[in-house]
């Protein structure tokens, strides 16, 4: 953070109130969740619980900016539940990342929730590490049932005429975010033969999936994006207009793999703050684990997908959220010495 801004946002934060007696906070990780559910311990679990339970987050500190407070451990470990959607994800980010009581200026990044994974893809319980996040809200739209006869859907890009054109037009900027290479490969290589909880509801409807051999797998941890969208959407349609979008604004390299609410939103405020020299791009990380499927199995409609329950509420997905991340966290505590420095690499894979 550049000194003059820190000593302004200071000032500020002491004339609303705040101590200026203060020592600067200086977190190693923050893992970034988007919904919990009652408590913060001892009852239903969202995806901040395990991460306070599991990993001691004893020490609460306020924060008025977000609907939870900020949670740590002596580890320099920090969490942060930013609520859901977009919004919320992109103003609670962008409000802690210039919150003058913390200098994230080498810290990592990681984002950690459930998501509607592609049944082509992965199964229920599955996660993926992200090599993209895209934004699936910046588009043009028609109703698809006045859409010509010819498109496969009602939705196409600012600077097209048509589904998967961008020959014309006004582009949106950062419609896309590709993480650090070597960084992402790094964190999958860790962290990919986690083992994953399986239950008995989960494979009843893996097991509907016939035709999809990823579906029907166990779950597993692999490489694939994130689309963020505030939209909450379901069906075979907007899975391949999911797959088409992806691949439109990654240039042919990305892969579709799990849909979310606020991805988009968490990646633009940290990508602005990093533009402007508050924290370091190539520390972030984006991880999703499959709750539920983007679209129904063959014999069934897209609103039977989007009514189903999520099996086991969702458990075995908020699992993964903790297990396959949290050898990575270790992994850059236990290093910091040589991490705090340069980020830690492998050479990609794909």
């Amino acid at each position: 953070m550049h000194k003059h801004t820190r000593f302004i946002l200071f000032l500020t934060f002491a004339l609303c109130g705040h101590s200026l007696a203060v020592d600067i906070i200086k977190p190693k990780v923050v893992i970034i969740t988007m919904y919990e559910i009652g408590e913060y311990t001892d009852d239903a679990p969202g995806e901040f619980q395990f991460w306070v339970e599991r990993e001691n987050l004893d020490k609460v500190i306020s924060f008025e900016m977000g609907p939870h407070d900020l949670r740590m451990n002596d580890q320099g470990l920090m969490g942060i539940c930013t609520g859901a959607g977009v919004t919320n994800s992109a103003i609670v980010i962008a409000a802690l990342g210039l919150d003058p009581r913390f200098d994230f200026s080498q810290t990592y990044f990681i984002v950690s929730g459930i998501a509607g994974g592609d049944p082509q893809d992965i199964s229920i319980g599955g996660a993926a590490w992200a090599r993209w996040v895209v934004d699936g809200d910046m588009t043009r739209s028609i109703d698809s049932r006045e859409a010509p006869e010819d498109w496969p859907y009602g939705l196409f890009p600012s600077d097209g005429l048509r589904p998967n054109d961008r020959s014309d037009g006004y582009t949106f900027p950062n419609m896309s975010f590709q993480l650090n290479p070597g960084l992402v490969q790094w964190a999958y290589d860790i962290s990919k033969d986690v083992a994953l909880t399986e239950h008995p509801e989960v494979i009843s409807v893996r097991e509907l999936y016939k035709g999809s051999p990823a579906a029907i797998a166990p779950p597993k941890v692999i490489l694939g994006e994130s689309l963020g969208s505030n939209a909450y959407w379901h069906g075979e349609i907007l899975n391949e207009w999911a797959n088409d979008w992806v691949k439109l604004y990654t240039g042919g390299e990305g892969n579709f793999v799990m849909t979310n609410v606020e991805d988009n939103g968490t990646l633009r405020a940290l990508y602005r703050l990093a533009d402007t020299g508050y924290l370091d791009k190539d520390r972030i990380l984006v991880l999703r684990s499959a709750s539920n499927f983007t679209h129904p199995p063959k014999g069934e409609t897209a609103v039977w997908t989007l009514t189903a329950p999520y099996p086991v509420n969702g458990l075995t997905a908020l699992e993964s959220c903790y297990r396959v991340p949290a050898p990575v966290v270790h992994a850059l505590l236990d290093g910091w010495e040589t991490y705090a420095e340069t980020p830690p690499s492998e050479t990609p894979s794909w």
